[in-house]
């Protein structure tokens, strides 16, 4: 999970790199100089200090610019003289997609989470094996939105491919508990959310954490 959780903080902050024209602005994404180089994590220490990770040249010939040293905290990249300190990737820019609008319904996209086979397989067996299945998870829909009205927070961010998507929790067996997470994104046009498709849990949360840990019980690792 943390291999994984870092190899897209990486590509998100290179994406930010590589498009940022102004080179001070670049050092303050990655920074990198003829001896070493060290992105933010989005991490924290038990004490809420900024977790950098460090590389310093590689000095195998043949092989990648850079190699892999150590976490750092900003005061330990202060004192091997890292002069700027980077920035967290950025995910957003406009906070309102962070939070669901309960005034949009949600519009299942029903092929892709029923008619496909693997999708339909993450439907929990107790509810795939009855015919009203779809019943089910349009009921669970519903009650997910006014769970959401009574507190904002179940909906949680997740980024993918360049978007901001959120993720709504679907009881299906018992209305207290998630079994997977309904993928959706904002439209304009018409108002409302798109639900593309269905996460089980654990994917769920690896998608969110690349933002923040999620802040709600349903979403756990």
């Amino acid at each position: 999970m943390l291999k994984n959780y870092i190899s897209h903080t990486f590509l998100k902050l290179k994406d930010e790199y590589d498009k940022e024209v102004d080179p001070e602005e670049k050092k303050r994404i990655i920074y990198e100089d003829d001896k070493l180089a060290c992105f933010n994590t989005g991490l924290f220490t038990s004490t809420y200090e900024p977790i950098y990770a460090l590389f310093y040249i590689n000095s195998v010939p043949g092989k990648q610019k850079w190699k892999f040293s150590d976490f750092k905290t900003e005061y330990q990249l202060t004192l091997i003289g890292v002069p700027v300190l980077p920035h967290r990737a950025n995910y957003f820019t406009n906070p309102s997609d962070l939070v669901f609008d309960t005034n949009r319904e949600i519009i299942p996209q029903w092929h892709h989470i029923i008619n496909n086979p693997e999708n339909f397989n993450r439907i929990p067996e107790q509810v795939r094996l009855g015919s009203n299945y779809q019943t089910v998870i349009e009921g669970a829909i519903k009650l997910a939105q006014k769970k959401i009205e009574a507190n904002y927070r179940l909906a949680v961010p997740q980024y993918y491919k360049g978007k901001i998507q959120l993720l709504i929790p679907l009881c299906l067996i018992d209305r207290n508990r998630a079994d997977l997470a309904l993928v959706v994104t904002k439209s304009e046009e018409p108002k409302c959310y798109l639900g593309h498709t269905c996460l089980p849990l654990d994917w769920a949360y690896n998608n969110a954490r690349l933002i923040a840990r999620p802040d709600s019980d349903w979403l756990q690792p």
